[in-house]
């Protein structure tokens, strides 16, 4: 079902925001497209960077808005913590400047500005106005309509935190971890623990990893230690690793063909098919919303409970998720998170490489069958 919000004015029109946006962004741009006098979403970028010249900054920006198919308009609101200046001509609003240059490439680009709007700790207020005046926060108050669409009270950074772990599953977790290791590393050797028999189970899910790969979607909140064990050893995996991002994006057939494609480049160096790789490039058919949130949470959930140096797969599979998911921001902050572990982990670098340049999938822009 849709949520239909309306705005009325400048106010109401900021209380629709957040729900747009799926938080309230905190030291941001919103850029909301419009096509006519309909707009579905928003892009939240950081608020510019000093070391970027304002004009670059601007064309990335209305470039993104642009992609959009139908769009012909954009909305521009700043949130920012800091103040606006009073000075002997007047109020100056925060990163004045930068949206002045924005507002100028977006009427370049042929596109309607429908609102230029700053909200600030101390108000909000009009970027157009010759003399911008201060408006109470209390005006924006989002209509009733909007709680349907869930708790938007969050920054950006809500929700990318990894979520706690009870202390004897993560043990349970390394334990099966350390056993895999031993049974099916580089160096194989047969196991002596007390926990064989748990380690030998994991083996078995790993008999068919495309089928193990799609059997965790079913009841992402609740894998048990053995499995999530398993999930971490693919995860660490490139070849599995690859093919598990692959198969979440499209289906199980895909990723049996991954699989094959990828062992195929590792035993004789054969080349991986173009539209594999396009799909790790988000192009193509959107992937099912659904399914790529199922997989985000199960990767959310096996990370929490890996030991730190088995992180870096999940995390980066993680980031890849949100990212196609179009949760930038958090995909960002679990690159930080690998990185954090193993500076050098190629696939974190590509990623953020690939981020940092505001790359976004080709389907962000096209719209996902949510």
């Amino acid at each position: 079902m849709t949520t239909v919000l309306r705005a009325s004015g400048s106010a109401q029109f900021l209380s629709i925001v957040p729900a747009l946006a799926g938080f309230t962004p905190r030291e941001s741009i919103a850029l909301l497209p419009f096509h006519g006098i309909r707009c579905d979403g928003a892009m939240r970028l950081d608020l510019p960077d000093a070391a970027i010249p304002v004009l670059h900054y601007a064309a990335a920006a209305v470039d993104l808005v642009a992609r959009v198919p139908g769009t012909d308009a954009v909305a521009v609101v700043v949130y920012t913590d800091e103040s606006p200046q009073h000075t002997p001509d007047g109020l100056v609003l925060p990163q004045a400047v930068a949206v002045d240059t924005l507002l100028g490439c977006a009427e370049e680009a042929g596109l309607r500005v429908i609102e230029a709007l700053c909200v600030t700790a101390e108000g909000w207020s009009h970027y157009g106005d010759a003399e911008p005046e201060l408006h109470p926060l209390s005006d924006i108050t989002p209509p009733p309509a909007a709680s349907a669409l869930g708790d938007v009270s969050g920054d950006q950074f809500s929700g990318a935190e990894l979520p706690p772990v009870p202390a004897g599953e993560a043990q349970q977790v390394e334990r099966v971890l350390r056993g895999l290791d031993g049974v099916l590393g580089p160096k194989r050797q047969r196991s002596t623990r007390s926990d064989e028999p748990q380690v030998l189970a994991a083996c078995v899910l790993l008999d068919d990893i495309p089928a193990f790969l799609e059997s965790v979607l079913a009841d992402p909140d609740a894998l048990p230690p053995l499995a999530t064990a398993a999930l971490v050893w693919c995860l660490g995996r490139p070849p599995v690793r690859d093919t598990a991002i692959a198969q979440w994006a499209t289906d199980h057939r895909h990723g049996i063909r991954t699989m094959e494609a990828q062992l195929a480049f590792a035993a004789a160096g054969s080349p991986v098919p173009d539209d594999i790789g396009r799909v790790f490039l988000g192009c193509g058919p959107a992937p099912d919303g659904d399914r790529l949130r199922a997989a985000l949470r199960v990767v959310r959930h096996a990370t929490a409970r890996a030991p730190r140096k088995a992180r870096p797969g999940p995390l980066t599979v993680a980031a890849w998720l949100s990212w196609a998911l179009g949760r930038a921001t958090h995909a960002g902050r679990y690159l930080d998170m690998a990185r954090e572990i193993d500076p050098a982990y190629s696939l974190a670098l590509l990623l953020d490489t690939m981020i940092s340049g505001a790359v976004l999938p080709e389907w962000a822009f096209r719209g996902r069958r949510e």
